[in-house]
């Protein structure tokens, strides 16, 4: 099994495939495959966090540079800034 392979299997998994006559294949290639492993971690760890309802605050640069980048893509797109409706 490749790594796309795997992705793609996972993708299909996530969206509500059977994986069972996979599983051996998937197993062995995350054994050997460090990428794929941090990948199904990231995954794990996204999924933990979700569960339990652990909100993260994004540090404010973060949040700045962020709002910016999206304005910034939104005038390249629509010419104009998005009204905010702020309270």
């Amino acid at each position: 099994m490749t790594c796309e392979e795997l992705l793609k299997a996972l993708n299909e998994y996530v969206d509500g495939a059977e994986l069972s006559e996979l599983c051996d294949e998937f197993s062995q290639h995350l054994a050997d495959c460090d990428p794929c492993q941090v990948v199904i971690d990231n995954i794990r760890q996204t999924i933990s966090l979700y569960r339990h309802g652990q909100p993260y605050e994004m540090p404010k640069a973060f949040q700045d540079r962020l709002q910016d980048s999206l304005k910034s893509r939104w005038r390249e797109t629509f010419g104009q800034p998005p009204t905010t409706s702020q309270p």
